[in-house]
């Protein structure tokens, strides 16, 4: 069994009942998916750039990203509806899992300056995650030797929490890196 699912099982399951008072466990937040996103952005018209996030995505999920293609033309980014502007994978179950853990223990402690994540700008009013990567050297199946080009990608965790406390307990508890909060009194 997977790290994190099997931490979120037998300990943080009962923290978030007793923390925020949940009868049942079906009650108490979890998480459901995580989204990996790429923007193409400038390499609209390049094939090769394309073929290159697809196989970032492809090593860093083991699974085929999907085109997002535009739903209207823009003029001012010489885009036209249909074209495709991004890729992205959503990831559930175990695999979302075993993501998470990647992402938590290795993913995280390569990103250069990476100081922890802030709970007011990563987690939003609904406990929902989001982040960015400047980078995507920073998942191990890349190898910065090989890299043609760097791109960014976004991550979004997606959880049935209500609120952002609750998406922060979560997360906390779950082993994600925040930043120490400071008592200004």
């Amino acid at each position: 069994m997977n790290l994190l699912k099997e931490k979120y099982n037998k300990e943080v399951l009962t923290q978030l009942m007793e923390e925020f008072g949940y009868k049942n466990k079906m009650a108490a937040p979890k998480i459901i998916k995580a989204t990996l996103n790429v923007g193409v952005g400038k390499g609209l018209t390049d094939s090769n750039f394309n073929d290159l996030v697809i196989n970032t995505l492809n090593r860093i999920t083991g699974q085929k990203p999907t085109a997002i293609k535009a739903r209207k033309s823009i003029a001012a980014f010489k885009i036209r509806e249909g074209m495709i502007v991004g890729y992205k994978v959503t990831l559930r179950g175990d695999r979302m899992y075993d993501f998470l853990n990647k992402l938590v223990h290795i993913a995280f402690p390569r990103v250069r300056d990476f100081h922890g994540l802030d709970p007011k700008k990563n987690i939003d009013e609904h406990g929902n995650m989001t982040l960015g990567f400047k980078e995507h050297v920073v998942f191990p199946e890349i190898s910065f030797d090989e890299v043609e080009r760097l791109h960014g990608l976004e991550v979004s965790i997606t959880t049935t929490a209500s609120t952002r406390d609750e998406g922060f307990f979560l997360f906390s508890k779950l082993g994600f890196p925040f930043k120490k909060v400071e008592d200004k009194n």
